[in-house]
C-alpha cells in the first residue's frame, strides 16, 4: 500500500523535540526520507545536554527513525544565517539527491514586556523565526522551481494572529511568517509550489516556558498539557503530500482534535465622503461608522477560550 509521502524528501527544522520531532517521526512513517535539523539548544540558546551514547537531539531522532525502518540524516546547522540554511538544504541534496518539502518549525523565545524588551531579545527571535523561515525556504526554492514541485509548511502562532502578553518579538515574527508564506505562494504558484501555515497549540519546549504565576496562567498551562504535540503532525504531513496539491496560501490552526481555518485580513467596512475627509469629519463620521467593527483588545486564550476537543 502506497504511503502518503512515499518517495519524498522532507526537511524539518527544530526537529529535535516537541512538535518538530513528532512531524519528523510521522513523516518518516508516511514514507518520507528525512533531514532532521536541530542545533540542540534550549529556547534561551543554551546548549542541551547530550542524550544516551552522546547523541544530539537531532541524532537521537534520526536513530529512532532508522530503528523503525526509515531513512533519515541529522543536520546541526542553524536556520538563522543564509549560509547555514543553505547547508541544511544541501544536506538533503547530498544524501538523497532531491528535496520535496520543508517544514519551518525551528523556534526560540525571549519573552519580555514590550517596554522592557532589549534589542538582543528582539533580534534573537526575529533571526530564528522570520529570517530562518526565509533563509531555509529560499535555499529550497531553487530546487523546487527547477523540478516544478514542492511544498512549504511554516509554523506560525496565535500569538501573532491574535496576540499575547510579553511576546512582541515572537508575535511580530510569527505574523511576518504568515506574510512570507503568502508571498511565497503567490510568487511560486507558476512553478506548482505550495506554501501554507499552521498555528499549533500543543505542550512542547516552546509552551513549557509559559509562566504559571497567576491562576489564569496555571489554567492555560493545564489546558496546553492536554494537547499532545503528535496531534499537529497529521496536518503537516497532509500539506506536504500530493493530496494537498490544490491547497496553498492558507492558515490552519490545530489543537488536539480540532482543525481551524483562520481568517485573513480583508476590508470590513468602508466609508466615503465626496468632499474629502478632514480630521474633524473622520472623528464625527468615519470612526463612529466603523467603530462597531473594531476588534477588542484580546489575546489568543480570549478568542479560543473553549477547552481543547
Amino acid at each position: 500500500m502506497e504511503r502518503m509521502l512515499d518517495g519524498k524528501v522532507v526537511v524539518v527544522t527544530g526537529a529535535g523535540g516537541g512538535i518538530g520531532k513528532e512531524i519528523a517521526l510521522q513523516a518518516a512513517a508516511a514514507g518520507a526520507k528525512l533531514v532532521v535539523n536541530d542545533i540542540g539548544v534550549t529556547l534561551n540558546g543554551e546548549a542541551l545536554e547530550q542524550g544516551p551514547q552522546g547523541l544530539s537531539p537531532a541524532e537521537a531522532v534520526v536513530q529512532e527513525i532508522r530503528r523503525a525502518g526509515g531513512e533519515a540524516v541529522a543536520s546541526l546547522d542553524s536556520v538563522a544565517t543564509a549560509s547555514s540554511a543553505n547547508a541544511i538544504i544541501q544536506c538533503a541534496m547530498d544524501h538523497f539527491g532531491r528535496i520535496d518539502g520543508v517544514v519551518n518549525n525551528a523556534g526560540n523565545l525571549r519573552d519580555r514586556s514590550f517596554h522592557k524588551m532589549s534589542e538582543d531579545e528582539w533580534r534573537a527571535v526575529i533571526a530564528v523565526h522570520l529570517d530562518g523561515s526565509f533563509f531555509v525556504s529560499r535555499a529550497a526554492a531553487t530546487y523546487f522551481r527547477e523540478q516544478e514541485s514542492g511544498a512549504f509548511v511554516h509554523m506560525t502562532s496565535t500569538s501573532g494572529l491574535i496576540g499575547n502578553y510579553g511576546q512582541a518579538n515572537y508575535g511580530a515574527a510569527k505574523l511576518g511568517v504568515v506574510a512570507l508564506s503568502k508571498m511565497i505562494a503567490l510568487d511560486m504558484d507558476r512553478y506548482k509550489v505550495r506554501s501554507n501555515c499552521i498555528a499549533p497549540s500543543a505542550w512542547s519546549r516552546m509552551t513549557s516556558s509559559i509562566p504559571t504565576d497567576t491562576p489564569q496562567q496555571r489554567d492555560r498551562v493545564e489546558k496546553l498539557k492536554k494537547m499532545d504535540a503528535g496531534k499537529i503532525a497529521p496536518m503537516a504531513i497532509y500539506l506536504l503530500s500530493d493530496a494537498a496539491r490544490e491547497v496553498t496560501a492558507q492558515i490552519f490552526a490545530v489543537r488536539a482534535n480540532e482543525i481551524m481555518l483562520m481568517s485573513q485580513p480583508r476590508p470590513l467596512r468602508s466609508v466615503h465622503y465626496s468632499e474629502g475627509w478632514t480630521p474633524e469629519r473622520i472623528a464625527e463620521i468615519a470612526i463612529p461608522a466603523m467603530k462597531r467593527h473594531f476588534y477588542p483588545l484580546e489575546r489568543s486564550p480570549d478568542v479560543m477560550s473553549w477547552d481543547p476537543i
